[in-house]
């Protein structure tokens, strides 16, 4: 009887011991499978960043923050990021009653404000401009003279038209 059970117990213990030996190895193979997945993704995704940087070295080529040569027309004046200056100043066309006056149309829905701005060089600023519903864009050339005022010009400006 004492033989039966320790046989039993050795049969049994044996196909646990084979189970585990055949489930660890597609465990393995699975991992491997997923490892190599992972690695495919984390391949691609560098690459897409890699992309994403460049197009952003693209886009910044046309931005004060970049150029030096017109970053050396504000050295006098000691100011420590000039287009954040130049937009602040922008910025605060909006403050006035109603529509902003460097926009040459009249607001549909609310007032014309300017909304987002990009500093291309000492000379020239793009920027868009919405009323909520209307929008467009605006090309300002503008003057930052020696006691820090700055003179706004609007050279061209252009509103989209709604399509339903």
């Amino acid at each position: 009887m004492k033989n039966r059970i320790f046989l039993y117990l050795f049969i049994f213990t044996g196909l646990i011991c084979l189970y585990l030996f055949v489930s660890s190895g597609k465990m393995a193979e699975a991992n491997y499978t997923t490892i190599q997945k992972l690695k495919e993704e984390v391949k691609s995704l560098n690459d897409s960043l890699q992309d994403a940087r460049l197009k952003v070295l693209e886009m910044q080529y046309f931005s004060l923050e970049n150029n030096d040569d017109a970053l050396a027309y504000y050295d006098h004046l000691e100011i420590k990021n000039p287009s954040a200056y130049i937009s602040d100043k922008l910025l605060e066309t909006n403050e006035s009653k109603g529509d902003n006056p460097l926009v040459p149309y009249e607001g549909m829905q609310n007032d014309f404000k300017i909304n987002k701005i990009k500093v291309l060089n000492h000379k020239w600023i793009l920027a868009d401009f919405s009323d909520g519903k209307y929008w467009g864009e605006l090309l300002i050339k503008y003057e930052l003279k020696d006691d820090l005022g700055v003179d706004f010009t609007l050279i061209d400006h252009l509103l989209y038209t709604r399509s339903n």
